[in-house]
């Protein structure tokens, strides 16, 4: 199908993103990299009125290192986040995440900051940004990623609000991330994340409700001593998945438990 009529405009900084945000009113959508955004408009699951188009918004293309924390641009491409040397050194799990999301195409368009904006629980970037207690930075506010992930595609962003940076803390130590899909472009049934910090194994789960889950249950079991086949069974404490088409709620917890425990014995 072909998208709804709308008005379109380009913006070369947050503040001018920002003032066209607000002077299109309610019914505008920023698009970034659009390879969630323009599928929706074709399938007129999403009508905006109003494209503000921020690809010329280079102030937020940029990955560094500062005071113990990975902070990335919420322009950052999928492809530049896979092949960066200071994201491979310094939090190589979401280099690690980003080299499989999606085909070549998307991960040359798409960005951090439309991932993270989206919403979507099959994302992968919102369920790392939730086990490590990541920050999402917009124009005006911090926002923790507990607090960021509300509901299916929905946030606590204001209509005229843009997130500008994501700031993940450094972890570099043993990891990995594991998800179930059909075809291998395809977003995840279910995903498992996890990562050893300072603090001890942080543990979060992919599309096993409307917002990415830190599995408190599993990091409290390995912190008490549990092996990976032990600490798994915890995986599924306190989920409530739904059914699709695509996977039932219980085949969902399993997945969550198998992968896991995957995760776990497999982190590196």
């Amino acid at each position: 199908m072909i998208p709804a009529a709308f008005e379109y405009s380009r913006a070369h900084s947050v503040t001018e993103a920002v003032a066209q945000l607000r002077e299109a009113g309610p019914e505008a959508k920023v698009i970034a990299g659009g390879q969630s955004l323009l599928p929706m408009m074709r399938m007129r699951l999403a009508r905006p009125a109003h494209l503000v188009d921020v690809n010329a918004v280079r102030e937020l293309d940029y990955v560094r290192v500062e005071d113990g924390h990975l902070r990335v641009g919420a322009m950052t491409r999928h492809v530049t986040l896979a092949r960066s040397e200071v994201v491979q050194r310094h939090l190589p799990l979401l280099a690690e995440m980003a080299s499989e999301v999606g085909d070549a195409q998307i991960r040359s368009r798409g960005t951090l900051g439309g991932v993270m904006a989206h919403a979507d629980a099959a994302g992968d970037y919102p369920t790392l940004a939730t086990m490590l207690d990541a920050m999402i930075v917009t124009d005006r506010r911090r926002i923790a990623a507990g607090d960021f992930f509300q509901h299916l595609f929905t946030t606590p962003l204001d209509l005229d609000e843009l997130v500008c940076e994501v700031v993940f803390p450094v972890a570099a130590g043993p990891r990995r991330y594991l998800k179930f899909r059909r075809r291998l472009f395809d977003w995840a049934i279910v995903g498992a994340g996890v990562q050893r910090t300072e603090a001890g194994w942080r543990v979060g789960l992919t599309h096993v409700g409307p917002t990415p889950v830190r599995a408190r249950g599993v990091e409290a079991a390995l912190a008490s001593g549990a092996t990976p086949v032990e600490a798994a069974a915890h995986a599924s404490d306190g989920l409530e998945p739904t059914s699709d088409v695509r996977a039932t709620a219980d085949f969902r917890l399993h997945l969550a438990r198998v992968l896991t425990r995957r995760a776990l014995e497999q982190a590196a």
